[in-house]
Protein backbone atom coordinates (compact mmCIF):
# COMPACT_ATOMS: atom_id res chain seq x y z
CA UNK A 1 0.00 0.00 0.00
CA UNK A 2 1.48 3.48 -0.98
CA UNK A 3 0.74 6.40 1.39
CA UNK A 4 1.76 9.89 1.70
CA UNK A 5 2.16 11.81 4.12
CA UNK A 6 -1.21 13.24 4.25
CA UNK A 7 -3.16 10.31 3.94
CA UNK A 8 -4.72 8.97 7.40
CA UNK A 9 -5.75 5.49 7.89
CA UNK A 10 -8.12 3.90 10.81
CA UNK A 11 -7.06 0.62 12.74
CA UNK A 12 -9.73 0.14 15.38
CA UNK A 13 -9.37 2.76 18.18
CA UNK A 14 -6.28 4.58 16.77
CA UNK A 15 -4.91 6.27 13.56
CA UNK A 16 -1.68 5.09 11.84
CA UNK A 17 -0.13 8.05 9.50
CA UNK A 18 2.61 6.76 7.08
CA UNK A 19 5.48 9.15 6.45
CA UNK A 20 7.08 8.06 3.20
CA UNK A 21 6.90 11.26 1.89
CA UNK A 22 6.97 13.25 4.99
CA UNK A 23 10.03 14.86 6.62
CA UNK A 24 9.95 15.06 10.01
CA UNK A 25 11.14 18.28 12.07
CA UNK A 26 11.16 18.42 16.19
CA UNK A 27 11.19 21.84 17.04
CA UNK A 28 11.74 23.00 20.14
CA UNK A 29 9.86 26.04 21.32
CA UNK A 30 10.81 28.42 24.55
CA UNK A 31 8.02 30.34 26.21
CA UNK A 32 6.76 31.34 29.37
CA UNK A 33 3.54 29.00 30.89
CA UNK A 34 1.25 28.90 32.92
CA UNK A 35 1.28 26.28 35.79
CA UNK A 36 -1.58 24.54 37.27
CA UNK A 37 -0.60 26.40 40.62
CA UNK A 38 -0.44 30.03 39.08
CA UNK A 39 2.83 30.68 38.62
CA UNK A 40 4.32 31.26 34.90
CA UNK A 41 7.29 29.41 34.48
CA UNK A 42 9.85 29.27 31.26
CA UNK A 43 9.94 25.98 29.33
CA UNK A 44 11.29 24.68 26.40
CA UNK A 45 8.93 22.38 25.04
CA UNK A 46 9.82 20.09 21.38
CA UNK A 47 7.14 19.97 19.15
CA UNK A 48 7.19 17.29 15.56
CA UNK A 49 5.79 19.31 12.50
CA UNK A 50 5.73 17.93 8.80
CA UNK A 51 7.65 20.16 6.74
CA UNK A 52 10.09 20.35 3.71
CA UNK A 53 12.75 22.87 4.97
CA UNK A 54 13.79 24.31 8.16
CA UNK A 55 12.58 27.37 6.74
CA UNK A 56 8.63 25.80 6.79
CA UNK A 57 9.16 23.72 9.74
CA UNK A 58 9.96 26.96 11.65
CA UNK A 59 6.94 28.99 10.21
CA UNK A 60 4.85 25.66 10.86
CA UNK A 61 5.22 25.46 14.62
CA UNK A 62 4.86 29.47 15.09
CA UNK A 63 1.68 28.85 13.14
CA UNK A 64 0.40 26.11 15.06
CA UNK A 65 1.69 27.57 18.87
CA UNK A 66 0.16 31.27 18.22
CA UNK A 67 -3.23 30.57 19.62
CA UNK A 68 -1.59 28.62 22.70
CA UNK A 69 1.21 31.53 23.49
CA UNK A 70 0.70 34.25 25.00
CA UNK A 71 3.89 37.00 24.88
CA UNK A 72 7.43 36.60 23.97
CA UNK A 73 8.58 33.24 22.60
CA UNK A 74 11.44 31.72 20.18
CA UNK A 75 11.88 28.74 18.08
CA UNK A 76 15.20 27.60 20.39
CA UNK A 77 16.42 24.73 17.85
CA UNK A 78 15.47 22.96 14.85
CA UNK A 79 16.44 19.28 13.62
CA UNK A 80 15.52 17.00 10.81
CA UNK A 81 14.25 13.64 12.84
CA UNK A 82 14.45 10.46 11.22
CA UNK A 83 10.76 9.12 12.04
CA UNK A 84 9.62 6.77 9.00
CA UNK A 85 6.23 6.56 10.56
CA UNK A 86 4.14 7.28 13.03
CA UNK A 87 0.95 5.65 14.68
CA UNK A 88 -1.68 8.15 16.33
CA UNK A 89 -4.13 7.09 19.06
CA UNK A 90 -5.87 10.36 19.98
CA UNK A 91 -7.02 9.10 23.35
CA UNK A 92 -2.89 8.79 24.76
CA UNK A 93 -0.83 12.11 26.01
CA UNK A 94 2.81 10.77 25.11
CA UNK A 95 5.12 9.66 22.45
CA UNK A 96 7.23 6.43 22.50
CA UNK A 97 9.95 6.31 19.78
CA UNK A 98 10.11 2.45 18.61
CA UNK A 99 13.40 1.35 16.85
CA UNK A 100 12.66 -1.62 14.81
CA UNK A 101 14.79 -4.14 13.24
CA UNK A 102 13.72 -4.87 9.37
CA UNK A 103 15.42 -8.70 9.19
CA UNK A 104 16.07 -9.42 5.55
CA UNK A 105 18.28 -12.19 4.02
CA UNK A 106 20.73 -11.31 1.54
CA UNK A 107 20.29 -13.85 -1.10
CA UNK A 108 24.16 -14.23 -2.21
CA UNK A 109 25.56 -14.70 0.72
CA UNK A 110 22.91 -15.90 3.30
CA UNK A 111 23.55 -13.70 5.87
CA UNK A 112 20.93 -11.75 7.53
CA UNK A 113 20.52 -7.84 7.44
CA UNK A 114 19.01 -5.88 9.70
CA UNK A 115 17.77 -2.27 8.24
CA UNK A 116 16.73 0.36 11.78
CA UNK A 117 13.66 2.44 11.11
CA UNK A 118 12.24 4.65 13.34
CA UNK A 119 8.52 4.60 14.22
CA UNK A 120 6.70 7.15 16.70
CA UNK A 121 3.61 5.96 18.60
CA UNK A 122 1.17 7.80 20.43
CA UNK A 123 0.30 5.71 23.84
CA UNK A 124 -0.99 6.23 27.22
CA UNK A 125 2.32 4.12 28.71
CA UNK A 126 5.24 1.80 28.14
CA UNK A 127 2.63 -1.24 27.53
CA UNK A 128 0.21 0.74 25.74
CA UNK A 129 3.25 1.86 23.22
CA UNK A 130 3.92 -1.95 22.74
CA UNK A 131 0.39 -3.09 22.19
CA UNK A 132 -0.23 -0.23 19.38
CA UNK A 133 2.98 -0.67 17.57
CA UNK A 134 2.30 -3.78 17.44
CA UNK A 135 -1.27 -3.38 16.28
CA UNK A 136 0.16 -0.60 13.74
CA UNK A 137 2.49 -3.37 12.21
CA UNK A 138 -0.17 -6.13 11.93
CA UNK A 139 -0.13 -6.95 7.94
CA UNK A 140 2.93 -6.10 7.56
CA UNK A 141 5.17 -8.49 4.98
CA UNK A 142 8.52 -8.05 6.94
CA UNK A 143 10.23 -9.78 9.77
CA UNK A 144 11.10 -7.19 12.67
CA UNK A 145 11.83 -6.93 15.67
CA UNK A 146 11.74 -4.50 18.48
CA UNK A 147 15.39 -3.22 19.22
CA UNK A 148 14.18 -0.01 21.55
CA UNK A 149 11.43 1.69 23.00
CA UNK A 150 11.41 4.53 24.91
CA UNK A 151 9.40 7.64 25.81
CA UNK A 152 10.36 11.15 24.09
CA UNK A 153 9.66 14.62 25.65
CA UNK A 154 7.67 15.34 22.47
CA UNK A 155 4.55 17.28 23.21
CA UNK A 156 2.33 17.02 20.18
CA UNK A 157 2.91 16.31 16.28
CA UNK A 158 1.21 18.75 13.51
CA UNK A 159 1.35 16.95 10.00
CA UNK A 160 1.25 18.96 6.66
CA UNK A 161 -2.73 20.30 6.62
CA UNK A 162 -2.75 20.09 2.32
CA UNK A 163 -6.22 20.79 2.35
CA UNK A 164 -6.07 24.68 2.83
CA UNK A 165 -9.85 24.70 3.18
CA UNK A 166 -9.96 21.96 6.31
Amino acid sequence: MTCFASDLSQHNDFTTHTAAMALWFECKVRYDKMQENGMVKKVNEPYLVDALTFTEAEARIIEEMKPFISGEYSISSEKKTKISEIFFNDGADRFYLVKVNFISLDENSGIEKKTVSQILVQASDFEDAVGKFKEGMKGTMADYEIGSIAETMIMDVFGANLNPEN
